[in-house]
């Protein structure tokens, strides 16, 4: 899609929220995993989105598909990219390069419950991102790139850590 139809729908679907604000809270596509065999899942969605996750041989996995946690690695670099070049075609910046990497450091221990005060959560994590556009100053470049994390939905639920419930149904 072309810089000028990001904006255009953009534009659309602004209008449509700023008019009408209720229509701005909506629920996610849930997500399901299920349990294949030994540690591999599958996830999948109510509209056809799937899926697969395993996890390392070093903790018990196939190593046959990405672990979980790399998607969420997956998920913030590529929802920030992609608030960034939305960001980008609405205000007039042709991008040649957008590039999101996201680290990050865990204790294992955490996972595998040894130690009480140890946490399973990330201890760092790191957005790096390489970017140029044509006739934009480098600083232009960090204010999208800023602006990008500041409203990209997964990096700001990691931020700001909301509520949670969980719900069990024995079957």
């Amino acid at each position: 899609m072309s810089d000028a139809s990001i904006s255009d729908a953009l534009q659309k679907i602004s209008s449509v929220m700023v008019a009408n604000p209720e229509k701005a809270h909506t629920k996610g596509t849930p997500a399901t995993a299920r349990l294949v065999e030994g540690l591999r899942f599958e996830v999948t969605g109510p509209t056809g989105e799937s899926a697969l996750t395993d996890m390392p041989t070093a903790m018990g996995g196939g190593s046959s598909a990405p672990a979980p946690a790399w998607l969420l690695r997956a998920a913030i670099a590529s929802c920030t990219a992609s608030v960034i070049a939305m960001r980008a075609a609405q205000i007039g910046v042709h991008l040649k390069t957008l590039e999101a990497t996201v680290e990050s450091e865990v204790d294992q221990r955490g996972m595998l419950g040894l130690g009480e005060s140890v946490s399973a959560a990330f201890t760092t994590m790191r957005l790096r991102v390489r970017i140029a556009a044509a006739n934009v100053a480098p600083e232009d470049l960090r204010a999208l790139v800023r602006w990008g994390d500041a409203h990209s939905p997964v990096a700001s639920t990691v931020r700001d850590s909301p509520v949670t419930s969980v719900e069990v149904e024995i079957v």
